[in-house]
């Protein structure tokens, strides 16, 4: 980590979070892997086990190995793990996820009931198109809206690229992430509504849902004032779609009681 993220720098637990949900009004997390590690995976899973809040993990495994059928089925017995994550944006090959081992990996996880979520830049959302293409059946979540650039205000052609992925009935957008590819700390709320906009637009409001990116995004804005970005914009639609944005939705896409 830079220096930039030295606010990064200490453990984040539980007992940290817990209170956090509890003052902006949420009952539950999902814990997502942020190293590519299968000990850390295990790691979350006992953390999720000991804490009832946390209602889901999202884990890393090894989806270039040809064991990997043998790896999820060591896995099963634990009904938090919800679904798995590679820190694709930070491969230096683009079309890492295409990959015929990753893409065998890929094809195993609709047989555990497992979903995927695509950490990506917008480059990638092509790329990823053609991933979703080769697996109508599988669960994808695009994390974080494929992180546009918001500090410099574009919107083309990550809005296109949205719009084409979300073609695709089975994949769902996080409305997240989004403090961190702003100017840090320096941002207003009205920075982001052209990007919640065309998410919604793209998606609908059955396949968004809210998401903090805790602890990264304490290095922009607090928990609170990031979750407030989504809570404050979805207030413009009725009760019903907003509870299915900021839960019913997280809940519905990864299988999980609220």
């Amino acid at each position: 980590m830079t220096e930039g993220m030295k606010a990064l720098k200490q453990d984040f637990l539980p007992h940290d979070l817990e209170p956090l949900l509890q003052n902006t009004n949420f009952n539950g997390s999902i814990a997502v892997q942020a190293r590519q590690s299968l000990k850390e995976t295990n790691w979350l899973l006992d953390l999720a086990n000991k804490s009832n809040f946390i209602k889901g993990v999202v884990g890393w495994v090894d989806l270039r190995s040809s064991d990997i059928r043998n790896i999820l089925s060591g896995l099963a017995n634990q009904p938090k793990l919800v679904g798995v994550r590679h820190v694709l944006h930070d491969e230096s090959d683009d079309y890492f996820m295409l990959q015929k081992d990753f893409q065998n990996g890929i094809g195993a996880l609709h047989d555990f009931n497992l979903t995927y979520d695509l950490l990506l830049f917008p480059k990638h959302l092509p790329i990823a198109r053609q991933l979703k293409e080769r697996f109508p059946l599988q669960r994808f979540v695009v994390d974080h809206m494929s992180k546009p650039y918001i500090r410099e205000k574009t919107i083309s052609p990550w809005r296109e690229h949205l719009r084409a992925i979300a073609e695709f009935p089975n994949v769902f957008c996080k409305l997240s992430g989004m403090v961190t590819e702003a100017e840090w700390n320096k941002w207003d709320k009205t920075d982001f509504k052209p990007y919640l906009d065309i998410a919604l637009e793209a998606f609908g409001t059955d396949r968004v849902m809210i998401g903090s990116d805790w602890p990264v995004c304490i290095l922009s804005g607090s928990y609170h004032s990031t979750m407030d970005i989504v809570v404050d914009y979805v207030s413009q639609f009725s009760e019903e779609i907003r509870s299915k944005i900021l839960g019913a939705n997280c809940s519905k896409f990864y299988n999980i009681n609220l």
